[in-house]
């Protein structure tokens, strides 16, 4: 068994089927070597798409996610395949934003972690929703609070 089996990850390095719903179950978490540090990890997913739950039509936009480990940190494949899951996933906007980070705090657990949506203009308005959490009772709630205040 190599190291990524023993961790548990089984998309990353082989052929996976794409997921045709909204499907939280295919991210998988490996350890953070470096827990005793603070450190940012951003993803920026430019290809996100997810479907209008009144009307059927695509959105698309940008994904980022930002977040600080603890123990555990998302597998970039299994992300991969959980954000191309909600293509046929119909929700609005600030939905999809807020189900990303809750899932991603369920299986990561992080000291904080920040997500932004820059959905495309659809007659005439775009979306930008952002969502932030941080570890209650620790410094990092401070943070989420603080970086949730300046946000424009």
């Amino acid at each position: 068994m190599n190291s990524r089996e023993s961790e548990g990850l089984v998309s990353l390095g082989k052929k996976i089927d794409y997921p045709t719903d909204y499907a939280p179950q295919v991210l998988e978490t490996f350890v953070n070597k470096h827990p005793d540090n603070d450190y940012w990890v951003r993803f920026n997913c430019p290809e996100f798409t997810s479907l209008c739950p009144i009307t059927g039509q695509p959105d698309f936009a940008e994904i980022r996610i930002s977040y600080i480990p603890d123990i555990r940190m998302v597998e970039s494949k299994s992300l991969k395949l959980y954000l191309f899951s909600f293509r046929n996933h119909g929700d609005f906007h600030e939905d999809c934003i807020n189900i990303i980070m809750k899932d991603l705090i369920k299986v990561m657990d992080p000291k904080y972690i920040e997500v932004t949506g820059f959905f495309t203009p659809r007659g005439g308005i775009s979306i930008h929703p952002y969502a932030n959490w941080g570890r209650p009772g620790t410094k990092y709630e401070a943070l989420a609070a603080a970086r949730f205040e300046r946000h424009e």
